[in-house]
C-alpha cells in the first residue's frame, strides 16, 4: 500500500526543485510559443528552404515539421474555429448536422502481458471496433465487434532471445489487430463518392508515426514491421479515399519544437518542451493564448523525422502530417496524425469538423474511440478468467504448465 505521510514528506522535501523547474519551464515554453506565432507572417516555402539550408549546414538531420501552404491561406499558425454556442444543446445540434449519415469507425485494443503466474510465458491481445452509421435508429445498425488472439510460449521466448522483448511482440500483435480491423472498414467504405455518401472517417487510437528511438537498429525487425503495417494502412486509406486519423489525447511529440530549434540556431534548445505544451501557452505580452477557444486548430504540417525515410513517397514527400486540435475547454490540445493525401485532396476541414463533432458527443473525447475502448478493455477480473481458463486447458490437455495460486490468493486478499 502507499503510505501517504511518506509521500507528503518527499513532496515537501523536493518542493524547491519542482518550483524551480516550473519557473524555467514556463519561461522556455513562452519563448517557443512567441516564435511559433511569428511564423504566421511567413510563407511555407520560405520556411522549408530555410530549414533545408540549416540541415545542409549540419544544424540537424531532419526538420521535424514543415508547414503546408495552409500557412499562407490562414495567415497564421492557428486556424480559429468559427462556430460558437451558448449551450451544450446547441453544440450537440451542430454535431448532429455534421455526423448524420456519416459512417465513422474506431478501433482500440488491450493486452495481457506474460507474467509469473503461469510456468510458461503466455500472452493475449484483444482488439475491438465500433462502426456507427449515424442514421436514425442507429441503435439497430451500428457494429461493435472484437477479436482475441493468444501469443504462445514459443513466440514469446523467441522474442526474448533477441534485442526485442516479449512486451514488444505483444504490442505489435495488438497493433496489427487494430489496424487490421480499420483496414477492413476502409475497404467496406471504398466507393463512397460514387454512392453519393458523406465522407466516412476511421479513428486509430494512437500515432500513425514512430519516434526516432523506435527506428534504431537495435530493436531489429520490430520497427520495420510496425512501419509496414502503418504504411499499408495509409496507402489503403489513400486508395479507398477514406480518411484515417491517428488520435493522440496526450501527445509528447516535439516536431514543432524541432522546427523552431532549427530556425533559431541562436536560441538554446530546451529538451523538456513539447508541442502540446507550447500550444497551451500564453503567446505574447498581452496574455493572448495561441488557442483562443474550443475547436481552434493548427495548420496542417508535414512530419519529417530523422531516420524515417519509409514514411516518404518515392519523390521524398512525407506520407503523413499532423495538426493539433483544442478538444476541451481547458488543458492541452489533442494531436491528429493524418495522411498527407487527405490535405492534398481538400478534405482536411471536413475531417477536422467530424473529429470536433465526435468530441462534442463524447464530451471532449471522440465518442467512437471511447466506445471502442470500453469494448476492448481487459479488466483484472478478465485476467483472472484468463488464468483460470489456461489452468483448465492445461489440465484437459495434460500439458506440463501450471498456473500459480499466488494471483488467486492476492485477489482474495484485495
Amino acid at each position: 500500500m502507499l503510505y501517504r505521510p511518506h509521500l507528503n514528506a518527499q513532496l515537501q522535501a523536493r518542493r524547491e526543485e519542482f518550483v524551480r523547474f516550473e519557473a524555467v519551464w514556463n519561461e522556455s515554453v513562452g519563448e517557443y510559443a512567441r516564435r511559433l506565432r511569428a511564423l504566421g507572417g511567413r510563407a511555407s516555402v520560405e520556411i522549408k528552404n530555410e530549414a533545408a539550408r540549416a540541415i545542409a549546414a549540419g544544424a540537424a538531420r531532419a526538420a521535424g515539421a514543415l508547414p503546408s501552404d495552409e500557412l499562407e491561406q490562414a495567415g497564421a499558425f492557428v486556424v480559429p474555429f468559427g462556430e460558437r454556442w451558448r449551450s451544450h444543446e446547441e453544440a450537440r445540434r451542430w454535431a448532429l448536422q455534421v455526423l448524420t449519415g456519416r459512417v465513422t469507425c474506431a478501433a482500440d485494443g488491450s493486452q495481457i502481458l506474460p507474467g509469473r503466474e503461469i510456468s510458461l510465458p503466455v500472452a493475449a491481445v484483444q482488439a475491438a471496433w465500433f462502426e456507427n452509421p449515424h442514421t436514425p435508429g442507429g441503435q439497430d445498425t451500428y457494429r461493435k465487434e472484437s477479436r482475441f488472439a493468444i501469443i504462445t510460449p514459443q513466440e514469446l521466448l523467441e522474442a526474448e532471445g533477441g534485442a526485442a522483448t516479449a512486451a514488444d511482440l505483444v504490442g505489435l500483435r495488438r497493433f496489427e489487430l487494430e489496424l487490421g480491423a480499420l483496414s477492413e472498414f476502409l475497404e467496406r467504405r471504398r466507393g463512397w463518392r460514387t454512392r453519393g455518401e458523406r465522407m466516412p472517417l476511421a479513428f486509430f487510437d494512437g500515432t500513425l508515426l514512430l519516434s526516432t528511438t523506435r527506428t534504431r537498429a537495435e530493436t531489429l525487425d520490430f520497427p520495420r514491421t510496425y512501419v509496414k503495417a502503418i504504411i499499408a494502412a495509409v496507402e489503403l486509406s489513400r486508395d479507398t479515399e477514406v480518411p484515417l486519423v491517428g488520435y493522440i489525447d496526450q501527445s509528447y511529440a516535439r516536431d514543432l519544437v524541432r522546427l523552431l530549434d532549427l530556425l533559431s540556431t541562436d536560441a538554446r534548445p530546451t529538451a523538456t518542451v513539447f508541442d502540446a505544451r507550447l500550444l497551451s501557452a500564453i503567446a505574447d505580452d498581452d496574455g493572448e493564448p495561441l488557442f483562443a477557444a474550443w475547436g481552434d486548430r493548427t495548420i496542417f504540417c508535414y512530419c519529417v523525422r530523422e531516420g524515417m525515410k519509409e514514411f516518404q513517397d518515392p519523390e521524398g514527400n512525407p506520407l503523413i502530417g499532423f495538426l493539433y486540435l483544442q478538444t476541451t475547454g481547458e488543458g492541452a490540445p489533442a494531436r491528429l496524425d493524418i495522411p498527407a493525401w487527405v490535405y492534398q485532396a481538400g478534405l482536411i476541414d471536413e475531417v477536422v469538423n467530424t473529429v470536433r463533432a465526435e468530441c462534442v458527443v463524447g464530451n471532449g473525447y471522440p465518442y467512437a474511440l471511447e466506445t471502442a475502448d470500453a469494448a476492448a478493455v481487459i479488466t483484472m477480473q478478465d485476467r483472472e478468467q484468463f488464468l483460470r481458463a489456461m489452468q483448465e486447458f492445461a489440465t484437459e490437455q495434460n500439458l506440463g504448465f501450471r498456473v500459480s495460486r499466488k494471483p488467486i490468493s492476492k485477489a482474495h486478499r484485495r
